[in-house]
């Protein structure tokens, strides 16, 4: 069994078009999207943000974004996000289990770990 993609569905939270305006700014394109679907793509990588709001659910949902210049991307959130959107991040961090990763909590709640390919 060959497996093709993995594309997960990553709540939007309360502001759908302030969720599609952050995920535009933190460098994916929006390649489609209507009133409860956006789908989004950064090289080969793609996920789906829906037009979903569950405060309990975004504060469990955690997804990994493995990249290969984590500093490039700190300094973008830095530059870009963090004075514009309602966000936290932590910069770069090597942690116990051996990563080093930002952990960047969007709009919504959901953390994204984002980790450095090794």
């Amino acid at each position: 069994m060959e497996l093709m993609k993995l594309r997960p569905f990553i709540p939007s939270g309360k502001d759908y078009r302030l969720a599609q305006r952050f995920f535009e700014d933190l460098g994916f394109e929006q390649l489609y999207s209507d009133e409860g679907l956006s789908i989004f793509r950064k090289g080969e990588q793609e996920f789906f943000l829906q037009n979903f709001h569950n405060e309990e659910f975004q504060g469990n949902y955690m997804v990994e974004l493995l990249v290969a210049d984590l500093d490039g991307w700190w300094a973008h959130i830095q530059k870009s996000l963090l004075n514009k959107y309602p966000i936290k991040a932590k910069e770069p961090t090597v942690y116990p289990w051996g990563k080093r990763e930002i952990h960047l909590t969007d709009p919504s709640g959901v953390c994204w770990h984002i980790s450095e390919i090794k």
